[in-house]
């Protein structure tokens, strides 16, 4: 194709400033969501982020164990951050707000299935995925990953991600439920490490528990030698997150 042909492609002419309107004011929205997450949960650590499936009911074994690591990380002195819904995220919430610690949620507008739950001392609301998923990374000190669905795996890939790049600090990163990670924790070894998509050490980079002792146990055994507070060579790299 010709150059004058393709510089009259829609793509490349110029921009009509009536198209950008909405978008741009969006910025002062998205602007708001990260200035009211800043705000709200600085002073809110040492805290832990708990994730997992908005789907599994009450009388579920991993809605129960999910409620026990969240009391016990709250009577331990962390606050406790969840995704402020239904499931896995009512259920940490929940043993968070039985706890000395606070409960916070990072509630997320949807078309379908969010509903925030009633056990939060501090309750934010977002309509980005992305400002929502750094205030998870943000203050967080640990992670701690309960089985879910394809939001649980993405918030799993990102701090897996941050942490491997060296964009965030590393913390401990705590997968609940050995029967349910084995075949993805299989997969990362025996496709990503054998095809080089990722190296051995990688890895690493997680621990598989399954009770609510052994989780704690984990967060205090990381910290054992250094504090919970981020260094200031590590408070400079979560200024770029």
């Amino acid at each position: 194709m010709k150059r004058d042909q393709r510089a009259a492609h829609p793509g490349l002419q110029p921009m009509d400033d009536t198209m950008l309107t909405r978008e741009s004011w969006k910025i002062f929205q998205i602007m708001g969501e990260f200035v009211e997450g800043f705000e709200r949960l600085a002073r809110i650590k040492p805290s832990v982020s708990i994730f997992g499936s908005a789907r599994i009911p009450p009388q579920s074994p991993t809605y129960q164990l999910a409620e026990k690591i969240a009391r016990d990380l709250s009577d331990a002195g962390f606050a406790v951050v969840s995704g402020g819904g239904p499931g896995i995220m009512e259920a940490a919430n929940k043993g968070a707000f039985a706890g000395k610690s606070p409960s916070i949620g990072l509630n997320i507008n949807l078309p379908h299935e969010q509903t925030a739950n009633a056990y939060q001392d501090v309750s934010l609301d977002f309509r980005h995925f992305f400002s929502r998923k750094v205030m998870f990374v943000k203050y967080a000190s640990a992670y701690v990953v309960l089985p879910g669905g394809f939001g649980t795996l993405d918030e799993m890939a990102e701090i897996l991600t941050l942490v491997q790049t060296d964009k965030t600090r590393r913390i401990p990163i705590i997968l609940v439920g050995s029967d349910f990670w084995k075949g993805l924790l299989d997969w990362f070894e025996n496709t990503l490490v054998a095809q080089g998509t990722i190296n051995q050490e990688d890895l690493n980079l997680y621990t598989v528990v399954d009770d609510a002792k052994s989780v704690v146990d984990a967060i205090f055994n990381f910290y054992e030698y250094g504090g919970l507070e981020p260094t200031s060579e590590e408070r400079e790299r979560l200024m770029d997150l």
